[in-house]
């Protein structure tokens, strides 16, 4: 009995350490505008309607949403002593529960800002976290998000709580120190961390011995890529008929989707929906991400779907090639693998639609849609097919009429020109990649 509720008291103990949010919660909202050296490349009010999109994604009440003019970083709280006096006098009278601040936070800064204006303190990875939390639905998104949460509450450990005085302890007349509360708190994280790397190997085993049968049957691989909210699973749900969840949120899409579909050209892909990114998205999510994002990684396609509607789609794509270099994909691979999406183009007046559209003219890298009306997805298709079949050889074969295996395969794999049926053989003009003629011949060669 005493064991069981030892067990349950760590568990709880552990929950409560990542967790980050509270129950509904009366909400301000801020996005620090900074200035100087520390100024961001963004526009002030579209990253402040972000940081409102964030905190509306786990449905929190939101009191107010303000932007904050910080000169200069103050290393204990972020930002000037006033402006966290003023902050205090309005938190107060407005009742407020929970300050989300659109950026990152050190711990000392985050305990500091809670002492100081009386309430609970959120920074930007805090809250992403929390959404992620929320979000995953997959075995291992939920093991991605716990790890990845851990993991960043395990730094915000620290001695100033009241429950972590040093608790006495020892053998017999030798005594002395034993552990504090903030050492077994973080022996908690540290062994839960452990475990989830175990049962995360495992999936990530599972999935890589997925990916292994698709080798064996090699399908080209088409990833959806973008800024969170681009529209990527509205794109994905039109070229499959599927029903993946797309709404108007940030990161509607956490767990990756894959669907087979046939290109005009008759070869047939799998398309791939994954998480959408955004501006300085936690390290700690990359790195723990990684495994779902190697569908991306190992990508034949990726299509960059970018929401043309949004003054900052510039910046944010930016972000999204930031991301991508983090995951090991640079500027070369992305000029042989990347097609640019505009997406929404519906949604522009007629001005900014002639604008995009040129652009897009003058590249064959680029085409312009609208993922809600099915506008331009037949030439990004097409795009697809070229980009699909760019390592590809146009070959004469001739086939046995009884080799209905190396017929298939041909089928499968390639794509037939031309083909006229003799007694005996099939002669065959057949476009095919080359790492697949090699397989064929290999084939070829084993039947003889």
């Amino acid at each position: 009995m005493n064991t069981k509720r030892s067990r349950k008291a760590r568990r709880r103990s552990t929950s409560e350490l990542y967790d980050t949010r509270a129950a509904p919660t009366r909400t301000l909202v801020l996005y620090p505008s900074l200035r100087g050296k520390w100024r961001r490349p963004r526009d002030d009010d579209r990253a402040l309607e972000e940081a409102v999109a964030l905190a509306r994604a786990i449905d929190l009440d939101i009191v107010s949403e303000e932007i904050i003019v910080v000169r200069s970083l103050k290393p204990g709280l972020y930002m000037g002593s006033g402006q966290v006096e003023d902050l205090h006098g309005y938190i107060k009278e407005k009742e407020i529960e929970l300050v989300f601040i659109d950026t990152t936070l050190s711990p000392v800064q985050q305990r500091n800002l809670e002492k100081k204006l009386h309430a609970k303190v959120i920074d930007r990875t805090g809250l992403i976290l929390d959404i992620f939390g929320a979000r995953a639905a997959t075995r291992e998104g939920v093991l991605q998000v716990e790890m990845a949460a851990l993991t960043y509450q395990r730094s915000r450990l620290v001695k100033s709580w009241t429950h972590l005085e040093r608790q006495r302890g020892g053998l017999g007349a030798i005594g002395g120190p034993g552990e504090s509360q903030l050492e077994i708190d973080r022996r908690l994280i540290d062994e839960r961390l452990a475990r989830l790397r175990k049962e995360l190997d495992d999936v990530v085993r599972m999935r890589e011995q997925h990916r292994g049968a698709r080798r064996k049957v090699p399908y080209p691989i088409v990833a959806l890529v973008g800024y969170t909210n681009a529209g990527k699973s509205t794109l994905f749900n039109h070229l499959t008929g599927a029903k993946v969840y797309a709404d108007d949120k940030v990161f509607a899409t956490l767990d990756p989707t894959l669907r087979g579909i046939d290109l005009p050209s008759g070869r047939r892909v799998i398309l791939s929906d994954t998480v959408g990114f955004i501006s300085d998205l936690p390290t700690a999510l990359v790195a723990a991400f990684r495994a779902t994002l190697e569908e991306v990684i190992e990508a034949d396609v990726m299509l960059h779907v970018r929401d043309m509607s949004d003054p900052d789609a510039g910046t944010q794509a930016d972000d999204v090639l930031s991301v991508l270099d983090e995951l090991g994909i640079d500027e070369a691979q992305r000029d042989e693998r990347m097609i640019e999406v505009m997406n929404k183009i519906d949604l522009l007046d007629p001005e900014e639609r002639e604008v995009v559209e040129e652009s897009v003219g003058r590249r064959s890298d680029a085409t312009a849609i609208s993922a809600i009306t099915g506008e331009g997805i037949d030439a990004l298709l097409d795009i697809v097919s070229r980009r699909v079949w760019a390592g590809r050889q146009v070959v004469d074969l001739k086939v046995s009429v009884t080799d209905g295996k190396a017929l298939s395969f041909l089928y499968d794999h390639g794509e037939v020109l031309e083909r006229s049926d003799g007694e005996r053989e099939v002669a065959l003009k057949v476009g095919i990649e080359i790492k697949d003629l090699e397989r064929f011949k290999k084939m070829a060669l084993a039947i003889a």
